[in-house]
């Protein structure tokens, strides 16, 4: 294994260690994600077949707004100091975000399965023909929220309103892949093909992957 990536997944087994040891991300962001869906039914009239029809939906705009809150939260846990030392150690700046990146999509991995059979049991859906065939989408939609909020993250590390921009950065260019994962959804559920969307989901990804290698360097300058 070469060394770039044994940097990148150490930092990614820090990151888990301490999501693992101070649980605030797992201990706070995944139950008040599961409370949301909960929360949902009693905001409506409660038919059946409304709160079918609203299960894709609010499983996707949760998994988005929690899973960002997800990814944020390890990026926020290094200090200023820590990125220092880091550097000191020298740590290549692209590992590092390789590596927030997987303890991240791992976290977000966690949080969609825990919540699917949330949706389906309180809003019982049509059951979907293959589900196999959505694993692939579930994944890239997870690593590309995983990928945003690192960058998203860096972008806005140290700043007093880093709370609400974040969030605010990394939503608008979510839209693709929520666009991607929720159309494969529905293209498999209809016996469609998905590989157009699939598509959109790789490149999606690909194109954050890009930007996170290309800004990694100069956004570790700026913040150390």
């Amino acid at each position: 294994m070469s060394r770039f990536w044994r940097q990148a997944l150490q930092v990614a087994k820090r990151d888990l260690l301490v999501e693992g040891r101070a649980g605030e991300g797992v201990g706070i962001v995944l139950p008040f994600g599961a409370l949301a869906v909960f929360v949902v039914p009693l905001a409506t009239s409660g038919s059946a077949s409304l709160l079918a029809d609203l299960a894709a939906p609010v499983y996707w705009l949760v998994t988005l707004l929690f899973g960002m809150q997800l990814a944020l939260r390890q990026t926020a846990t290094e200090t200023v100091p820590q990125r220092r030392l880091l550097v000191l150690l020298g740590l290549d700046p692209v590992a590092r975000f390789v590596g927030r990146t997987l303890s991240a999509w791992v976290l977000l991995i966690g949080l969609q399965l825990v919540l699917i059979p949330l949706v389906v049991l309180f809003y019982e859906p049509e059951p979907v023909p293959t589900p196999a065939l959505m694993l692939p989408a579930l994944a890239l939609y997870a690593l590309g929220l995983a990928m945003l909020g690192t960058l998203a993250g860096d972008l806005t590390v140290g700043l007093r309103t880093r709370t609400a921009l974040a969030p605010m950065l990394a939503a608008p260019l979510a839209v693709p892949l929520v666009m991607g994962a929720s159309q494969s959804l529905i293209s498999i559920s209809r016996g469609e093909g998905i590989l157009t969307w699939t598509l959109l989901l790789v490149a999606t990804d690909l194109a954050l992957a890009v930007a996170g290698v290309v800004t990694a360097r100069p956004l570790e300058e700026t913040a150390t």
